[in-house]
């Protein structure tokens, strides 16, 4: 039967050689007893004579990303998810098939290995083989050893060769890894609950933005896939899971950047009884002791600056950095004829443009977009937002016409949304329905009036604060990574020429 995969004949006449010589290119069953990193730490530091004297036997397999054959001997270097190290070949020491594999493996095949401790005249610790099988063939030529994967595409349409191929990608991956499980760690010693909630909802809704839309067939229903899981916790914390955290994808149709991708992942966490600034002193614990953990320092390097985790970090209110950044008094500020001359000055073309802000909220937002955010490269928290654009938050006592709301900005992006929640049924009855009549004159963004959510705050949500936390961002300012897409392991892509993955 023929296959839609164009496959490269001289590399299938390879596969068809080996098994006439009674060689299995994908055999299963072979077990080991080490891991790479494992045989080194046998090897330590133990001299050469010393290890020539141990008789205990390993059993070890990876991937060769080197080879070198001398005639009747050679070296390898393999590959395991732990480490990578030298394996030796000699003649005298295999059976003749065992010599046959070694001879016949290229560059991306995987090796299994029995044989003992050993070090090279050079020093280098390796293992002697004693016997050998080919435990998977590779039919794919690598990327040059030494040029690396110069092609960022490359990198994220075959994840699985940039992982193989760079170790700094899979040091990524694993500090990824490490993040959330440190993230779940820190949170369950403090008495959250983790769970999970609809990614498919009737009504999307815990964010402004636009949803995904799909159908169910066998209901005929449309669905929407989940902007944001914030009602449903909040939902949870009025059936008395106070302290409640989810960590999951969340899906937006909306743009690709360095800073976007369309699915993404977002830890969100209330808890019943805490306020913003109880939240705001948790999100500096928690993210200056990842720096620690996970690099020994809070100093981090992020492209040409150095981030500086340690608490406490910067307050700033909004009103005040937009009168910073744009040379405005603090009265100029509160003023929308103000604003609107202040942005003019500086965007002529937009004077007659019917879509310019006429609200102060909506002011608010363009302005700190585009004067504020930029120059946020330190741990910064903004706060005291106006209540017009924060839709799901509680008025702050002193000032009603602000939210007791913050935002995490660090290296210019957006890293954490967090507020004390809205409980007052009336109160958000009347929000959902400016939110609805936004969107009927055209705000895609705008939410949606959620009858149920506001049948469960009748019961009585308690005083609660809750916030999101962009676990994409957060890794990206931990790796030093630019991209959203050096972070994600299959970033979304527009499909290849000629078919492939769908990314």
């Amino acid at each position: 039967m023929s296959s839609p995969f164009d496959f490269d004949p001289r590399r299938l006449e390879k596969l068809d050689q080996l098994r006439e010589n009674g060689v299995a290119p994908y055999p299963h069953g072979l077990r080991i007893t080490h891991s790479v990193k494992d045989v080194l730490a046998l090897i330590g530091d133990r001299p050469g004579p010393e290890l020539d004297a141990d008789e205990s036997v390993v059993v070890l397999a990876g991937r060769v990303m080197f080879k070198n054959e001398m005639g009747k001997a050679g070296f390898a270097r393999i590959a395991d998810r732990t480490e990578r190290m030298q394996i030796f070949i000699r003649k005298n020491d295999l059976s003749e098939q065992d010599f046959l594999a070694w001879k016949g493996l290229d560059l991306g095949d995987h090796l299994w290995v029995e044989g003992r401790l050993m070090r090279t005249k050079t020093g280098e610790p390796s293992v002697r083989a004693l016997r050998l099988r080919l435990a998977g063939k590779c039919i794919a030529s690598l990327p040059d050893k030494f040029k690396g994967i110069s092609d960022t595409e490359f990198r994220y349409r075959q994840r699985y060769v940039d992982l193989f191929m760079d170790e700094d990608s899979r040091k990524t991956f694993a500090i990824r890894s490490a993040v959330v499980s440190r993230i779940r760690r820190y949170l369950e010693d403090r008495g959250f609950q983790e769970v999970e909630t609809p990614m498919m909802q009737v009504i999307p809704g815990g964010a402004a933005a636009r949803p995904f839309i799909t159908h169910h067939n066998a209901l005929d229903l449309d669905l929407y896939m989940r902007i944001a899981p914030e009602l449903y916790l909040k939902r949870l914390v009025v059936g008395g899971v106070e302290r409640v955290f989810e960590i999951n994808r969340n899906f937006r149709n909306e743009g690709v950047s360095t800073k976007h991708n369309p699915e993404f992942t977002m830890l969100e966490l209330y808890q019943a009884y805490a306020t913003w600034q109880d939240l705001m002193q948790m999100t500096e614990e928690l993210v200056s002791a990842l720096a620690l953990e996970l690099h020994g320092a809070t100093a981090l390097p992020y492209g040409e600056h150095i981030l500086e985790f340690a608490q406490p970090w910067r307050r700033l209110r909004m009103d005040e950095g937009i009168a910073e950044a744009a040379g405005l008094s603090m009265e100029q500020v509160k003023d929308v004829e103000a604003l609107r001359e202040r942005w003019l000055v500086d965007h002529p073309k937009d004077a007659k443009n019917p879509k310019l802000p006429t609200t102060l909220g909506r002011w608010y937002e363009l302005f700190f977009d585009a004067y504020v955010e930029p120059t946020l490269i330190q741990p910064t928290f903004v706060t005291h937002y106006p209540v017009e654009i924060s839709p799901l938050s509680r008025r702050s006592d002193e000032d009603p016409n602000f939210a007791d709301r913050f935002e995490l900005f660090i290296a210019a992006k957006e890293i954490a949304n967090g507020f004390n929640e809205l409980n007052d049924p009336v109160d958000q009855a009347e929000r959902f329905a400016a939110q609805a009549r936004a969107r009927t004159t055209g705000d895609d963004e705008a939410m949606f009036f959620d009858a149920d959510y506001i049948r469960a705050l009748t019961y009585g949500l308690p005083p609660c604060a809750g916030q999101g936390i962009g676990v994409d961002r957060l890794v990206m300012l931990l790796t030093n990574r630019q991209s959203i897409r050096d972070v994600i392991l299959f970033p979304t892509l527009r499909p290849e020429a000629g078919g492939g993955d769908p990314r």
